[in-house]
This record gives C-alpha cells, structure tokens and sequence, in this order.
C-alpha cells in the first residue's frame, strides 16, 4: 500500500528523530530527505510537507536540540534558591547532577558536531542560548571570570565525553565538583 503524502500528526517528530539517527549512525553527508523520509514511515510529500530541503531539516533538528537545552537549564535553574551564582550553580546542576541530560545531548551531539561540518551558521540557535546563560550568571553578580570557569569546565567534561577521550571516575567528578563551587563560593 502506497503511503500517505499528507503527514500525520507527529510526522514532523518522527522526521526529525530519523534525521537526527542518521545523522548519528552514518554523518551528516548521509543525510537525505528519502533516507529520513523512509526512516520515518512518511513519504517523501509528506517530508517536504514540514521541511523544504536538507538545510531546512538541519536548521530544525539544530534548533530542536537548542529548544531541549534550554528546557533542561531552566528546570535547573529553577530549583536553585535565588541569590548571586543562581545561573552557574544551575549550570554545576546541569553537568553533575542529572544523568539522564547528559546521555540525551550526548545522543544529539553528533547533530551538533554534523551541523557544525556542513554549515557553522546553523549553530546560532545554541550560540544564542549559551550567549544567554553567561549573561544572566554575569547579571546575577557572578565575576565573569568564576562564570567562565564553571561553564567551561562544564564544556570541557561534555567534549571529553562526546569524544570518549577520558571518563572521570567519582571521586575527580566530587573534587571537580567541590572545587567549582569553592570557586563560586568565593566569587559570589
């Protein structure tokens, strides 16, 4: 039986998990609208129907993954008690104390690093967020310099992990840890 042209509900959801396992399991060069049509049981009509072409698949998976970041940061953001260093010690949140965000950006990290490949500009969305975020941990009396720190150590244990380069074990993830919010003690 032919499929349907006309996308169902939830088709633009089942496009872009497709296009995002593709992306994971082959890069971005393997990236086509049949194969993520295919992939998400709609045809290729009903593909086009939500997105026009690649870049347009690209540019929504890029800012699916913004929108989930951003999700995630003001869940920890919100649990933390008002006061100086509120943004970073939701950021220190966002890096040691939630599994479950670190395994799901790592899964769509080969998004990030496929868009990146294909066309640097489709980052922007993600740019802007983290662009937001050291502004608040600025705004929110944070010296910049102990902001930086925090994120970037974040950043350094998201990339060693994307990258398989090493895995802290616990008790260099405690000390890290400890000596952030030291950081972030003092500074605030």
């Amino acid at each position: 039986m032919p499929l349907d042209p006309v996308a169902p509900p939830g088709a633009r959801t089942r496009v872009l998990d497709a296009a995002e396992a593709i992306v994971r399991a082959r890069g971005v060069h393997s990236l086509t609208l049949e194969g993520a049509a295919r992939e998400a049981g709609i045809s290729k009509g009903g593909l086009l129907y939500h997105f026009a072409s690649k870049e347009a698949l690209l540019v929504a998976l890029m800012q699916r993954l913004a929108d989930r970041i951003a999700a995630d940061y003001e869940a920890m953001l919100a649990a933390q008690p008002e006061g100086p260093g509120r943004a970073v010690r939701a950021c220190l949140a966002f890096t040691f104390d939630e599994p479950h965000i670190l395994e799901a950006h790592s899964r769509a990290a080969a998004v990030l690093l496929a868009a990146f490949h294909h066309d640097p500009a489709l980052l922007d969305p993600v740019r802007a967020f983290f662009a937001r975020v050291r502004a608040e941990a600025v705004a929110d009396g944070t010296p910049p310099g102990v902001a930086a720190a925090a994120m970037m150590a974040g950043d350094g244990l998201f990339m060693a992990r994307l990258f398989q380069l090493y895995e802290p074990g616990p008790a260099e993830l405690a000390a890290l840890r400890a000596t952030l919010h030291g950081l972030l003690e003092r500074g605030a």
